[in-house]
């Protein structure tokens, strides 16, 4: 559900708020994020398993408490802060896969689908914890190529919204997240194999 134009620039006021310091202005904001940040975490739990031990409005909660702690964040935009949030969230969801993959010692894994990435199989289902050391790894090589695929897969950000974050065009935005995508099926298809 996105926000009309007056909540919009309501959150971006509370943003810079909160990045002067202002403790109460993670109040005020809540409410005026709070169903976008829902539906984000509910995109990621559309792909879990069924079973699935933490729950959207658990990572929701965590995600804005990691967000709002943050002290050293220039909030520009409302786009920018839903790309954090796409961050915030991905991290809590790779901590708990890993802590779960961890007290499994290797037993079923999270997997999450990566649109546009195909594996070795197939299918569009990728380990989660790989597909976070796969992203490390891009990070380490390209920086702006690792925001932009963060950006757009887990912030749901359109081109135009990744371009406005990044201050790019979108035609650097198109041709990074194609040579991304690549990257990443390339190196995610090593990972699947014996």
């Amino acid at each position: 559900m996105p926000m009309s134009n007056g909540h919009e620039l309501d959150a971006t006021a509370i943003l810079s708020e909160l990045a002067r310091g202002d403790e109460s202005a993670a109040a005020r904001l809540l409410p005026l994020v709070y169903q976008e940040l829902r539906a984000l975490a509910h995109s990621y739990f559309d792909a879990e398993r069924p079973d699935h031990t933490l729950e959207p409005t658990a990572l929701v909660h965590e995600a804005f408490v990691r967000l709002v702690g943050q002290t050293r964040v220039e909030w520009r935009s409302r786009a920018h802060f839903f790309a954090v949030a796409a961050t915030a969230m991905r991290r809590v969801l790779t901590d708990h896969a890993r802590k779960h993959r961890a007290l499994k010692r290797g037993g079923d894994q999270e997997r999450i689908p990566l649109t546009n990435v195909p594996t070795p199989s197939g299918a569009s289902l990728v380990d989660l914890v790989d597909l976070d050391d796969a992203l490390e790894r891009l990070a380490a090589l390209d920086e702006r190529q690792y925001r932009i695929v963060e950006l757009r897969f887990f912030g749901g950000l359109t081109v135009e919204q990744v371009a406005e974050v990044l201050e790019v065009s979108k035609t650097t935005v198109e041709g990074e997240w194609r040579m991304a995508r690549a990257w990443l099926s390339t190196v995610l298809r090593k990972a699947d194999s014996p």
